[in-house]
């Protein structure tokens, strides 16, 4: 049998496949979230797996396996059921995953965040509004309001950021009536600038479809890097979050968003340099002004950001501890403050003060989007500090709205 299958398809910066023990069972896993979820393997997967080189083939492989272990190696029937598996849940660079590339649905990779049930997908979101200090679900008809150009809401996973997400998506549904979203968020795992796509994005909730004539116009104006990296929009989670929030809330009223992560601001924090006196960055919030206006219908700014990542888990030296959450706290409200007025370069400079020493990873998403849309002022509608227990980290996110 022959078939050939490589690990080596990703950048050498990311791992491909990495392996992990716990309670005596070997896990493998995809670190970027691409692939499936993890798959427990054995001793002699493990070994399997590190010799799909892209170069040997399933009987090749056998061959070398029973050279080392004899007759405990699998069978080449049994390797080649383990790779078509891998495959399949795109653990490999094999025939699945090529397709993926060159297709146009998105798959979901925050299953776990969320459950895979519609049914308890809705039971979780009905809870970001109705638990304790949520703003209690929306009213199922929007009042529009055309002042509102924009919210911020958190990324933190749902039951972390919880009621947060609740505040800021009760005023997008209950104050706009648009059906085009440009969703703004944070990039992760990707060295570019700004990564769109032209994926439609896939959830238990069903199928949103990316506003292909809108990423065409932005894509147009910013050049091909915008799509340089394949990746970065696969495992991310700062756009599908928001995603089944409003797929949740809007129900069966079809909508569309234009998906673009932000990558890092920090040669402008270094430089003391406003963003948008940056080619690149002035480029993209004209784009986007430009998409708006040339969509012909409301269009309303979602943007994907957390505030301070403190604590041992993001390189601080010490615990997260009571006065340092306090002064931490104190800081956000000085960045808050700064958003109220609407004024993105305001909230750059105090971000840049302190030389962003705190990790503010929504400054890229909001300033673009704070650019693009142009309000006059904003509001914080609600605040919160995640501390784990013993102060391995923190992470604090807010709700806000934007109004011309």
């Amino acid at each position: 049998m022959s078939v050939y299958l490589s690990t080596e398809l990703r950048p050498a910066r990311w791992p491909w496949l990495e392996a992990a023990r716990e309670r005596g069972q070997l896990w493998l896993y995809d670190p970027r979230r691409i692939a499936g979820p993890p798959i427990p393997i054995s001793e002699f997967d493990l070994e399997a797996v590190n010799l799909f080189n892209g170069q040997l083939t399933i009987a090749e492989i056998h061959a070398t396996l029973t050279v080392r272990f004899g007759a405990g190696a699998p069978s080449p029937q049994s390797l080649a059921a383990f790779a078509e598996r891998l495959d399949r849940e795109l653990y490999l660079d094999g025939f699945a995953f090529r397709d993926y590339l060159a297709g146009t649905i998105r798959r979901p990779s925050c299953v776990g965040c969320y459950p895979l049930e519609p049914a308890a997908i809705r039971a979780k979101m009905d809870r970001l509004f109705t638990a304790p200090g949520g703003p209690g679900l929306p009213n199922g008809r929007a009042i529009d309001n055309p002042r509102l150009r924009a919210v911020l809401a958190p990324h933190m996973d749902y039951d972390r950021g919880n009621v947060t997400y609740g505040h800021a998506f009760k005023t997008l549904i209950e104050q706009t009536d648009a059906r085009l979203f440009f969703v703004i968020g944070t990039s992760h795992y990707s060295p570019a600038r700004f990564s769109l796509t032209r994926m439609n994005f896939v959830t238990p909730l069903g199928m949103i479809e990316t506003d292909r004539a809108s990423v065409d116009r932005i894509a147009a104006a910013c050049g091909p890097a915008v799509f340089e990296d394949p990746f970065a929009h696969l495992p991310e989670h700062s756009i599908e979050l928001e995603v089944v929030v409003l797929q949740h809330l809007l129900g069966d009223r079809p909508f569309r968003i234009v998906p673009l992560l932000v990558g890092s601001f920090g040669d402008c924090v270094a430089s003391r340099t406003a963003p948008d006196q940056v080619d690149e960055i002035a480029r993209m919030i004209d784009a986007l002004r430009d998409a708006e206006s040339a969509a012909g219908e409301p269009v309303c700014y979602v943007i994907s950001g957390d505030l301070a990542h403190v604590g041992p888990k993001f390189g601080d030296p010490e615990p997260v501890r009571a006065p340092f959450l306090a002064e931490s706290r104190q800081r956000d409200e000085a960045i808050l403050d700064t958003l109220k007025a609407a004024d993105r370069n305001g909230y750059f400079e105090t971000i840049t003060d302190e030389g962003d020493a705190r990790r503010i990873c929504g400054l890229p998403p909001t300033y673009v989007a704070l650019a693009a849309a142009r309000p006059n002022e904003g509001t914080t509608l609600h605040y919160q500090q995640f501390v784990h227990p013993q102060g391995h980290e923190s992470v604090s996110f807010a709700a806000a709205a934007f109004y011309e």
